[in-house]
Parts: C-alpha cells; sequence; structure tokens
C-alpha cells in the first residue's frame, strides 16, 4: 500500500458507531511510526498531520458526509500543514572524500524527519498520476481511502462490497 494511503489509514470505524485510531495514544504512535521515544507533542503534530492529509484526499474524491467529516480542515488550513510539515526539515547534500560519496544532512530530530517524510509523501501522491485513481469508499461507515486497482473496483475491500450488499437487501426487504 502507498505510504500515504497507510497513514491516513491509521483511522477507521471501530465496527461499533464510532472510530478506531491507530494513533490514539502515545504507544500506539510508537507502535505505528516506530519512533524510538515519542512524545505527546510529535503524536498531537502527527494525529493533525493526518487530518490536513484525509481533508486533501476528501476534496480529491468529492467523499461526502462521513464519521470523519467533523474532523477535517478547510483546504487552506491543510495545505498549510501538509506543506510547512514537508519545509521543515531543510537538507543539505554533503561531499565524503573518502570514500566519495555524496551525503545527506540536516539538523533534524527524529520525530521532525517522520513529519517530514509523511507530508512528502501525501504531496508527492496527491501530485501523481495515482491521484486519478483515488476513491472515497461507499461502503456503508467505512471512512477509508484506495486507489481504485482495476475498472470495476468499487470498493476498498471485499468485505465492505458484502456489507453494501446486505445494507442494500436489508433496506430492499424492508421497504
Amino acid at each position: 500500500m502507498n505510504r500515504a494511503l497507510e497513514f491516513a489509514s491509521t483511522v477507521r470505524h471501530d465496527g461499533h458507531g464510532g472510530l478506531a485510531d491507530d494513533l490514539a495514544t502515545v504507544e500506539g504512535f510508537a507502535a505505528w511510526s516506530g519512533v524510538d521515544a515519542p512524545t505527546e507533542e510529535l503524536r498531537l503534530r502527527t494525529v493533525e498531520l493526518r487530518w490536513a492529509a484525509r481533508s486533501l484526499f476528501a476534496r480529491v474524491t468529492g467523499a461526502g458526509e462521513r464519521m470523519d467529516a467533523p474532523h477535517l480542515m478547510p483546504l487552506d488550513e491543510a495545505l498549510r500543514v501538509v506543506n510547512a510539515a514537508a519545509a521543515a526539515v531543510p537538507r543539505a547534500v554533503r561531499l565524503e572524500w573518502e570514500p566519495p560519496r555524496l551525503r545527506h544532512v540536516d539538523r533534524a530530530t527524529e520525530g521532525e524527519r517522520l513529519l517530514a517524510g509523511l507530508a512528502t509523501d501525501v504531496i508527492v501522491f496527491l501530485a501523481g498520476e495515482e491521484r486519478a485513481g483515488l476513491r472515497a469508499c461507499p461502503a456503508p461507515r467505512c471512512i477509508r481511502y484506495f486507489v481504485k486497482a482495476h475498472p470495476q473496483q468499487q470498493w476498498c475491500k471485499p468485505a465492505c462490497g458484502n456489507r453494501a450488499r446486505v445494507n442494500r437487501h436489508y433496506h430492499r426487504a424492508r421497504d
């Protein structure tokens, strides 16, 4: 899975009417990110970046009212968050002589590098060709995004297609 989509998928429907969030705690964030010594501040900045990315995904897909709508940002705010995170880690090239090689160096922390990398992944994804295939899963209660892999794909995964069919059958039988 694309890293930008994987990042956006750290929040999903929990199956009980709420949202399941892999980044809800510092421990969950550490398990997902691999950051050695995560802080609450870094977790909150990462969550803000995720909602900015999801806001841009929702705009691209035209996703209607979904469970995550209260967390989405206006376009200008989402762009500011993503672009600021990507720009926070300036890099310089450095020539090392023995053996001759080019090396990238920066003074960023591990957390700043994580945020910049995630933001860059979101930017590359949304500016690239895969953007055309980005879809919001239309299944009831699903808030995932996916890249359409073949012309007839409608759902992010088979379980969502099954849930949608069961939902349609239930409503037809009741009406």
